[in-house]
């Protein structure tokens, strides 16, 4: 569980180092005074700030639960074939959304994935729960 778990932490610096690197972009572009950083309010916004930062905290939404899962079945030191499968299409589907997320956003797409990775944070807690029974 140590690997998709680096991966995903791989993941969430990658999509944070791209929102910063819009932000830092935008103020030296001047479509927005850096000021609005201080409250992340004052002004409107290019689209690409408000993707970027919206994509960023969502990997502090539903990723919490798969680290906290992945933390558990590293604790109880509980080995399963089945929930590595799980771990590694969570990362993989949380990838694609921030692909999409970032890049074309449609929303079609972006909610798929999302399901899908949510499903399996929900298996692997199900997952767990059956091996502590």
């Amino acid at each position: 569980m140590l690997y998709p778990m680096s991966a995903m932490v791989l993941v969430t610096f990658i999509v944070g180092f791209i929102a910063v690197k819009t932000r830092f972009a935008s103020v030296k572009k001047g479509t927005v005074k850096a000021r609005y950083y201080k409250l992340m309010e004052g002004q409107e916004v290019p689209e690409v700030v408000t993707k970027t930062t919206r994509c960023f905290n969502n990997q502090f939404e539903i990723p919490v639960l798969f680290y906290v899962v992945c933390t558990l079945y590293i604790s109880l030191n509980i080995t399963s074939d089945f929930a590595q499968v799980m771990a590694w299409l969570f990362v993989i589907f949380r990838g694609i959304h921030a692909y999409v997320h970032l890049t074309y956003n449609h929303i079609l797409h972006r909610m798929s994935v999302y399901w899908l990775a949510f499903i399996c944070v929900l298996v692997l807690w199900a997952n767990l729960v059956i091996h502590q029974l």
